[in-house]
């Protein structure tokens, strides 16, 4: 069973505008994890600093590791 790919030109303007909109959040919630990480202390990030940096730089998520990062990676606030 194959799945017939729909190119861009394709899709309503709906689900373009979804797309982006998803595009645009994800955007905006990788920048702001990626400089709170890089202002926190080691012992200020539960689990591994550069696991954190590697995963919100690589990892396309639609937004869901930068707020799995924001809500639950962050030991203790920032002084």
């Amino acid at each position: 069973m194959s799945r017939k790919k729909i190119s861009w030109s394709q899709l309503s303007p709906r689900a373009k505008a979804a797309i982006v909109a998803t595009a645009a959040v994800d955007a905006g919630l990788r920048a702001w994890a990626l400089a709170d990480l890089a202002g926190r202390d080691d012992a200020a990030v539960r689990g591994p600093k550069k696991l954190w940096g590697l995963g919100l730089g690589v990892v396309n998520s639609a937004g869901v590791l930068p707020a799995a990062y924001l809500l639950l990676g962050r030991a203790t606030r920032m002084a």
